[in-house]
């Protein structure tokens, strides 16, 4: 069986963090240390002292649950998207149990007195989330929020290293990531002659066409893939009627669809003439993926996973 790239992220994490042990009465002062080293973390609410290595993470978004697990470490608690009371299943894609992790609410409406109750020694989440509620955060437990989501992961992922105390571990899954992402560029011969389109069905009212300013566009343009101009933006998405759906198209399509609602809309859009009208369809050029793996996971362990995708889509393309 194929090992991916996201599950080799989360085994590079685990490995990270258990490296250094060794003499027992060295490894006991390493910890030692460790346990009462203090940092001071600037982020986007402020400034805020950390200590040690936290053990009891909750996390207040999918890029910040990515981002630990990709580091190593499980969190205690975390919000569900409020479409599912699942968390998402790429996760378990990446070999991580999601019985672990406790419910803690929404993303729109996290529950903070569950938070509390988890006791957590560092909290993570985003000024784009959760800046009204920040304070109230605070008073729980340290708390580190990002300033974006999205296009800004890889920043993320580094901000969360720093407070969770494993930078360096950071920068070597995006070593690994960039590394990866020139392979399976390469898979495509020329990928900068490839216009790829990225769609996703949210309802029936509007469909979405995601910019180079969102999570997977940052994928797709570190592979070297090139997007339709409607998608040279960068906002995250921008918005088309069904009816101009003839816009979605490229060299290659990929389409995913969230919720139950974007299921719906999916199979009434793409079964109609339209959809299939795209000159990607007909020539066997359009590929459905998963939502989680592509939309919510918005981190290191999703970006392993879109690559893994996107090395066998490579291999599915007519000659």
């Amino acid at each position: 069986m194929r090992t991916t790239w996201g599950t080799l992220a989360v085994a590079s994490g685990l490995v990270l963090a258990g490296c250094g042990s060794g003499d027992g009465a060295t490894t006991a002062s390493a910890e030692t240390s460790a346990a009462e080293q203090v940092r001071t973390v600037e982020h986007a609410a402020g400034t805020t002292e950390v200590t040690g290595t936290p053990e009891r993470v909750v996390v207040l978004d999918t890029g910040e649950l990515d981002a630990v697990l990709a580091l190593g470490v499980t969190p205690v608690g975390a919000v569900r998207t409020g479409v599912s009371d699942e968390l998402p299943a790429y996760i378990e894609d990446a070999g991580v149990d999601p019985a672990a992790i406790e419910n803690v609410g929404t993303i729109a409406e996290p529950a903070l007195e569950e938070i509390a109750a988890l006791e957590p020694d560092l909290i993570l989440s985003n000024s784009v989330r959760h800046a009204d509620i920040y304070d109230r955060l605070s008073a729980i437990a340290p708390t580190v929020f990002a300033e974006a989501i999205g296009e800004t992961w890889e920043d993320n992922l580094r901000l969360a290293g720093e407070a969770l105390g494993r930078t360096d571990e950071a920068e070597q899954l995006l070593t690994e990531y960039e590394a990866r992402a020139a392979e399976v560029g390469a898979l495509y011969g020329d990928p900068a002659a490839t216009e790829v389109s990225m769609v996703r069905f949210l309802d029936g009212s509007a469909v979405r066409l995601y910019g180079e300013g969102s999570f997977i566009g940052d994928v797709l343009g570190d592979v070297g893939f090139a997007r339709p101009e409607v998608q040279r933006t960068t906002e995250t998405f921008v918005e088309v009627s069904p009816e101009l759906i003839g816009q979605a198209d490229g060299d290659l399509v990929f389409s995913a669809s969230y919720g139950d609602e974007g299921r719906t809309a999916a199979g009434q859009i793409t079964s109609g003439g339209l959809w299939q009208g795209l000159s990607a369809v007909q020539q066997g050029r359009a590929f459905e993926v998963s939502d989680d793996r592509w939309f919510l996971a918005i981190g290191p362990l999703g970006a392993g996973l879109v690559l893994d995708d996107l090395e066998g889509f490579a291999q599915q393309l007519p000659g």
